[in-house]
């Protein structure tokens, strides 16, 4: 006996994820969403009958062996990798949605990539295809049926459209074509052409992923009877039912009263079933427009609400498995799937997650950027994590990347005074892409601290009718001519003498942190006497201890500094022949 096969149904925001499967149910689904985005995973089942009724002017009465289409919806690729089976992908197949006239986007990639690594096989749907110009829009009918309708110059441009993903497609080491030239679905990406406001392409869709199902899948969906095994698909409060959990049933039969083991972010825990609630065929998990059926048993593959006792603290994406007299050994089973091995490092980033497959991938792209990470944890980012994140040595990890989860009141106090940081995001590689240009701008910085550290050559003129003060201190005007001066730096003449300390440089009785080449600026100077150790017209250079003398080796200065640089080595040397060799 096969089980019905697991479609995840995913993409970028707003390619029309959801609106392609309330075109498959005959639902409205996205209109009740906020804002017309999904905010929860859904699961839908269609029975087969509304498959062969659909594909009936595709197949001509052929028979299909699979019992129907199990649908999950999602908020977005990253709600799939919450999605986890013994490890790996719960999925067996995965509808990619994409926007024909916006193309491949950052979700779409990102899910792609997702897909590779879990060797997902997957189809494109090209969604809106009526808003191609000039598509004419007629409703309920086949691809190929709607395309005999088309003007040559919307045929022309559909062509191109799909081309350019075929393109994209090639790029990502895929090949693939419209799916009507497509002969080995195993070897190419199929792109079905779908308009799903006007429901054009939707059996084309249907057949392809039975078929892939029944010639490709059908032994990976082959079930037998015995203890119902699923993952938690989301934790949430009811009304009228208090805590409940959407789960996929993906193994075996659960039953009403079963002791049933979930994994959380402690120990796992151990309940009874009180209800199962399954949404009506076609309709909805998490938005039913019927009541839910009240059902006393529930077997592979399938979406079910569960209510019971203290399973508030589950985690999505965690293992759900039925206990008979095994309770022990269930709960080491979830244990060992709940727990993340995660290479880490003493100094590397921290990352927080939502679920526990969330985690899983961005620490596989953390390793595939070869950057190092200290620790993982799914949930929001507490205090705890800002503490622990403000206790790494290197500057560039005191991180933390925050995958779909919010900051705590508590954390976001912490992170004011701990120099700790936080990056959000809902795309795993968009957080990558933001800690590198974080990780640059706070290179520049440390750079720019460790400039301020050293000092660097300068090379001062002594104006003329510019003397404020004589002595304590010493007060006068200079041109910078070369390089740079500061405060807390010495001065030193040309035959080797070291003068006294800058105590402050201003312009415009404005204090500046420094001047540079071509400013003309008062500066204040400590045990010296303007007329007797200095006057007009003399050049004066900063002093360098010879350590700063040899970093400057390496670090990048104009011709003027290095000019400037060469000159005090020169004075120096008429002292000590080898200074800052």
């Amino acid at each position: 006996m096969i089980r019905q096969p697991i479609v995840s149904v995913l993409g970028h925001v707003d390619h029309g994820k959801t609106t392609i499967l309330d075109a498959i149910r005959g639902t409205a689904v996205v209109s009740r969403e906020a804002g017309a985005i999904t905010q929860h995973i859904g699961a839908t089942e269609v029975p087969l009958e509304t498959i062969i009724e659909a594909c009936e002017p595709l197949t001509g009465g052929d028979e299909f062996r699979v019992p129907g289409l199990l649908f999950i919806d999602t908020p977005g690729h990253h709600s799939f990798v919450t999605l986890r089976a013994r490890g790996g992908a719960l999925a067996d197949i995965a509808l990619l949605v994409v926007d024909i006239i916006e193309g491949f986007m950052p979700q779409t990639l990102e899910s792609i990539r997702i897909l590779k690594r879990h060797k997902t096989p997957f189809v494109i749907v090209a969604n809106k295809v009526d808003r191609i110009p000039g598509w004419r829009r007629v409703k309920d009918v086949v691809f190929v049926e709607a395309l005999e309708k088309q003007p040559e110059s919307a045929k022309k441009r559909l062509d191109e459209l799909i081309y350019d993903m075929v393109g994209k497609l090639y790029d990502l080491g895929l090949p693939g074509d419209r799916y009507d030239r497509v002969s080995d679905f195993t070897a190419n990406v199929g792109i079905v052409p779908v308009s799903a406001k006007y429901k054009q392409g939707i059996p084309d869709v249907l057949l392809i992923l039975v078929g892939l199902a029944q010639k490709y899948l059908e032994k990976g969906l082959e079930t037998e009877e015995g203890p119902g095994e699923g993952t938690i698909l989301e934790v949430k409060e009811e009304k009228g039912l208090g805590p409940t959990a959407d789960v996929i049933i993906y193994k075996g039969t659960l039953e009403k009263g079963d002791t049933i083991i979930l994994g959380s972010r402690g120990e796992p825990i151990e309940t009874r079933v009180r209800a199962l609630l399954k949404p009506k065929p076609l309709d909805e998990i998490r938005d039913p427009e019927d009541k839910f059926l009240s059902v006393d048993s529930v077997s592979a593959a399938a979406g079910i609400k569960i209510t019971a006792a203290n399973i508030e603290n589950a985690v999505a994406g965690a293992p759900l498995i039925v206990a008979h007299k095994d309770i022990e050994e269930v709960k080491k089973r979830v244990r060992d799937e709940t727990s993340i091995e995660l290479a880490t490092e003493e100094d590397g980033l921290i990352i927080k997650a939502d679920a526990i497959g969330s985690l899983e991938a961005l620490a596989y792209e953390l390793r595939a950027a070869e950057i190092p990470l200290k620790s993982g944890r799914v949930g929001d980012v507490s205090r705890r994590d800002v503490i622990d994140a403000a206790t790494i040595k290197d500057p560039l990890k005191r991180t933390i990347l925050a995958f779909n989860v919010d900051v705590l009141p508590d954390a976001k106090e912490e992170i004011m005074k701990s120099g700790a940081h936080v990056i959000q995001n809902r795309v795993v590689y968009k957080l990558l892409d933001d800690y590198s240009a974080w990780m640059d701008e706070k290179k520049r910085e440390l750079e720019a601290e460790k400039r301020m550290k050293i000092n660097y050559p300068g090379k001062v003129l002594l104006l003329p009718d510019c003397c404020f003060r004589v002595s304590k201190p010493a007060i006068f005007g200079v041109r910078v001519l070369a390089g740079r001066i500061r405060p807390k730096q010495q001065l030193l003449r040309e035959d080797g003498k070291i003068l006294g300390k800058i105590r402050s440089v201003q312009e415009e009785q404005k204090s500046l942190k420094e001047a540079r080449a071509g400013a003309e600026v008062a500066i204040s100077v400590a045990g010296v006497t303007f007329g007797r150790q200095m006057n007009v017209g003399d050049v004066l250079y900063v002093d360098l201890p010879e350590s700063h003398a040899k970093a400057l080796e390496k670090v990048e200065l104009t011709a003027d500094e290095i000019e400037v640089l060469e000159k005090v080595k020169e004075i120096k040397r008429m002292e000590h022949p080898f200074w800052g060799m």
